[in-house]
């Protein structure tokens, strides 16, 4: 709602997390231009939602509304769209006023009673980190404005091009969405239409305003664009069976059923395709919407299981785990519902750079030691090869400087990062899905600022293995002198990797025996380092954590690793 009292931002802290205080938008971000009353809202015939800003005019004044704080880059091209309708008489211009005081100019020609649509395009003539954008009216009556859309021309398909580029560097093979607490109260059905039709609602799990813009189509475009599967997380906590089912009917039905037919009036006849389904987000916790005693969210999980099972009988589905007596309870109940079961893991941060890195290892270790003793002590887990799905696993600590969640990492947290896909490694006959959480800002691996954006250093660790680690376990041993070692073979069991983890403050040497396999003298080696435990990297900035190739003389049978460091060595097999 625009109001005379211009308030956007509310302030908050996360006392459990420790973040200390961050902002948030808590209120509409548009300020009004003329006197008080010059915009009311429009409650009986809105654009979209339950209201839509009106603005009056005055014969002889300038009426609007304005939205600050956009980021501009000098001759960069900016495109979109405004919504209006408006009353004879009025004209309405939008313009782009830039930190030098230059302002870029588009005059809409006079509505008229209905809303239409009219394009915008700017090219940016200054870096700006303070622009605005001011929609003005002059004449006689009101316009009312709908809908305003503004990005860069390079946009694709609506996501940044600078990210979408770092997602393909980073090469993830799969991501969860919509995520974790939010979706125990997210509608499915406010992400799907026209976006500028799509209601904007409270955040019903954090703070600031859902927009609705990324629903699921935008979800499946980006995940074709960087060649990723898609894994939907259901709403079993305020959500229904039903609307469970119907989102499963809604992504994967052909186009001549109910639900094919809606998906392809909004834009996408061929089902999504959709394999994996996370049945509800952490039900166990007290923090959750809907959370209920365990002994209740078993009965709804398997109804919701059995409705999307005849919704779709190819569908996997990952149940809601978290150790001890709600595992029990699952496995015992639900064991038949599901394909994977899934737990969480979140470390903060502690002073030792070794003890610091080594905690989500440990952590993993943990879970998989009790899940194999869950397949031997549970009847229902016997003959069934039911694994893990680790699908939110991360750091979480220090201030939210990329905004609410948005942490920054350090190359510590890479280390850490690195150990824990060891142990991930080291546990395969457990796990069988890792999801890293979280992807951009927030606690996540890409960090963006509105111009610049820059891979985190956990999201190099992850990049690093990605690319180059094989997919076959081998067992290590001997003195390693602290390191955290672990190997494997390429698939094609020609190529042996071999990834070092120095948490110490001096560099280390060792040596290189392979047996039964023998070396047959090619080798490559990346590094990644910093400048010491607490580098970073910052969009805008120099980076302070490196992923580099190192240079390793052909034939080498030793390992070398830099103080602080990860190190990957692919060695040719004979």
């Amino acid at each position: 709602m625009v109001r005379d009292r211009y308030a956007p931002w509310g302030t908050a802290a996360d006392a459990y997390w420790g973040s200390g205080p961050y902002d948030y938008l808590q209120a509409s971000p548009w300020k009004v231009i003329g006197p008080p009353g010059t915009v009311l809202m429009d409650t009986d015939h809105p654009f979209t939602g339950i209201h839509s800003p009106v603005v009056s005019l005055t014969a002889g004044a300038v009426s609007g509304i304005s939205q600050e704080g956009l980021a501009l880059v000098s001759g960069k091209v900016y495109v979109g769209h405004i919504v209006l309708r408006s009353q004879a008489g009025a004209l309405v211009t939008v313009r782009l006023a830039q930190d030098d005081g230059s302002a870029l100019q588009a005059t809409v020609a006079a509505a008229g009673p209905s809303y239409q649509g009219f394009p915008l395009r700017f090219t940016a003539s200054a870096d700006s980190d303070n622009a605005r954008i001011e929609i003005l009216g002059r004449g006689n009556g009101t316009f009312e404005v709908g809908a305003v859309s503004l990005m860069p021309a390079d946009n694709q398909d609506g996501w940044r091009a600078d990210v979408v580029a770092l997602l393909k560097e980073r090469g993830a093979p799969i991501y969860r969405w919509p995520g974790g607490n939010f979706v125990s109260g997210y509608d499915w059905r406010d992400g799907i239409g026209p976006r500028d039709t799509r209601p904007p609602k409270q955040n019903p799990a954090w703070h600031g305003v859902e927009s609705n813009d990324v629903g699921i189509h935008e979800y499946m475009d980006v995940m074709r664009i960087i060649g990723a599967e898609p894994y939907v997380a259901l709403n079993t906590g305020l959500g229904t069976v039903d609307q469970a089912a119907q989102e499963v009917r809604y992504c994967n039905e052909p186009p001549d059923t109910p639900m094919g037919r809606l998906r392809a009036a909004n834009g996408h006849p061929q089902p999504f395709g959709v394999t994996w389904w996370a049945i509800g987000n952490e039900m166990f916790g007290d923090w959750q919407l809907g959370h209920m005693p365990v002994e209740d969210y078993v009965r709804k999980h398997n109804a919701a299981v059995d409705a999307i099972r005849a919704a779709d009988a190819h569908a996997r589905v990952v149940g809601v785990g978290s150790m001890g007596p709600w595992d029990l309870a699952m496995l015992r109940g639900s064991a038949d519902h599901m394909d994977l079961i899934s737990e969480h893991l979140y470390r903060k941060s502690l002073p030792d750079v070794d003890a610091h890195s080594r905690q989500p290892a440990s952590g993993i270790d943990r879970v998989a030691t009790t899940f194999r003793a869950y397949q031997q002590s549970i009847p229902g887990l016997a003959g069934r090869d039911l694994r893990v799905a680790m699908d939110e696993w991360n750091y979480w600590y220090g201030p939210y400087v990329y905004g609410e969640l948005g942490v920054q990492y350090h190359l510590q947290d890479a280390l850490g990062v690195a150990r824990a896909l060891h142990a991930f490694f080291r546990n395969s006959d457990v796990y069988s899905v890792a999801n890293y959480a979280q992807t951009v800002n927030v606690i996540g691996a890409i960090k963006t600022s509105r111009t610049a954006v820059v891979m985190d250093a956990t999201g190099l660790a992850l990049q690093m293995y990605r690319a180059a680690f094989g997919s076959i376990p081998v067992p290590v041993s001997g003195d390693l002198r602290g390191l955290d070692v672990c190997a494997a073979l390429a698939d094609d069991r020609r190529v042996l990797t071999v990834a070092l983890v120095n948490p110490t403050a001096a560099a280390v040497r060792i040596g290189l025996s392979v047996r039964p396999a023998r070396l047959a003298g090619g080798v490559q080696c990346w590094t990644l380092t910093g400048a010491g435990p607490m580098a970073a990297n910052v969009p805008g900035k120099p980076p302070g954590v490196i992923l580099a190739p190192a240079a390793v003389p052909p034939g080498t049978d030793t390992l070398s690793a830099e103080a602080c460091s990860v190190s990957l060595y692919r060695f040719d097999l004979e």
